[in-house]
């Protein structure tokens, strides 16, 4: 069998750099696992380790070399929980239709780019939710479109991370942001000014330029949250919690926490706005886990008063590490399927590869863009939340 798609190969890229896109910053931010000469089946694992925290001892002299201490490894996994194609079909007298006017070759060229897109969405939109609803904490005014009249609220939730340890000068942190974000901070004067933002990118090209050592993209896929419906819910342990604790237990209330819910607790000297990973669906009392561990204990204590607060949009500052895509190519039977040629194209505009394949029917074919995928933030207090 002639192969069907490498002399048809350019148009496929062609046609991918014509058709309007969204953007996306999720993407090339995370770490991507795509291995385009493997395949997946759907469920199928990926596996990362994670170390605990080291134990320290005080050094005692001794003819005795010491034993050590024993440390447990834990072992974390990434679902490809997605497999997901389009599939689009062509007669002969479709064909025949269409070359009298545009021409197969330009039409399809769009599909598949078309395709490409809409997975290059989904992803995106995957990879958004999983970073905001994985955040560690979170600053900004929930509903308020930050950057308003500064930029201060990039340093602000740069501490966030700084404060957890996180990585701060490998370049590998971006803030990614809506447009309406976006749009505010490149409305700011001192950014347009050549003089004082050391480059006149912005105002000549609107180039966002890093800020605080964050790289600043946009995406189209920036989520919104809907909070739960809990309230006049109180701490309830009489010993109160201690830093470093993530499950707090609350009664009296009702209502529901739901993940990337931001909770504040009243009397918190510090303001912090902690994200839940776990919420509970119950009313009355159960137990709400946070993503990242407490850092002050002074308000966490008996009959504290604990809130949800407002909707928001989840503008996300991120180290690459913290989250990861991997992805593959659907997998085939033993031998292959029905498709008569396959090749991975790379996608210019996400840098994402997925397959295509042409399957022959009666008087008929089928072209199928598809891809497996899955993400997980590994690191939650490497990922913290701007509200928007």
């Amino acid at each position: 069998m002639a192969n069907v798609l490498t002399d048809l190969a350019a148009d496929i890229y062609k046609a991918a750099d014509v058709v309007g896109r969204e953007l996306v910053g999720f993407i090339p931010a995370a770490t991507i696992n795509a291995d385009g000469s493997e395949q997946a089946a759907l469920n199928d694992t990926v596996r990362s380790h994670a170390t605990r925290a080291a134990t320290i001892n005080n050094v005692a002299p001794s003819m005795t070399i010491p034993e050590g201490d024993d440390q447990t490894v834990d072992n974390k996994t990434l679902t490809l929980d997605t497999a997901k194609a389009a599939e689009i079909p062509w007669t002969g007298e479709d064909i025949r239709h269409v070359n009298n006017g545009s021409g197969y070759e330009t039409i399809y060229g769009d599909q598949i780019a078309q395709a490409m897109r809409a997975l290059s969405n989904l992803i995106e939109a995957d990879l958004a939710t999983e970073a905001y609803q994985n955040a560690s904490r979170a600053v900004g005014t929930a509903g308020t479109t930050p950057f308003a009249s500064n930029f201060n609220t990039v340093a602000e939730v740069r501490q966030i991370l700084a404060d957890n340890g996180c990585p701060m000068n490998d370049r590998q942190i971006s803030l990614v942001m809506d447009t309406s974000a976006s749009t505010k901070l490149r409305n700011l004067a001192q950014l347009q000014k050549a003089n004082e933002a050391g480059s006149d990118n912005l105002l000549r090209q609107g180039v966002l330029l890093d800020l605080q050592g964050l790289a600043m993209r946009e995406s189209a896929q920036v989520q919104s949250h809907t909070i739960g419906t809990g309230s006049s819910y109180l701490i309830d342990l009489v010993a109160g919690y201690a830093a470093g604790d993530k499950t707090i237990h609350v009664d009296t209330g009702t209502g529901t926490f739901v993940a990337g819910d931001i909770i504040t607790v009243a009397d918190d000297p510090f303001g912090g706005k902690y994200v839940v990973g776990t919420g509970f669906a119950g009313d009355g009392d159960g137990d709400v886990v946070l993503n990242a561990a407490l850092i002050k204990d002074a308000a966490f204590v008996n009959n504290k008063a604990v809130t949800i607060g407002a909707a928001y949009t989840g503008n996300v500052a991120f180290h690459r590490s913290a989250l990861e895509l991997a992805m593959r190519a659907p997998a085939n039977p033993v031998g292959g399927d029905a498709a008569v040629d396959m090749m991975v194209v790379q996608d210019p505009h996400s840098g994402l590869v997925f397959e295509v394949s042409v399957y022959k029917g009666y008087k008929k074919s089928m072209i199928s863009v598809g891809a497996v995928w899955g993400t997980k933030a590994w690191k939650p207090e490497h990922i913290g939340l701007l509200l928007g």
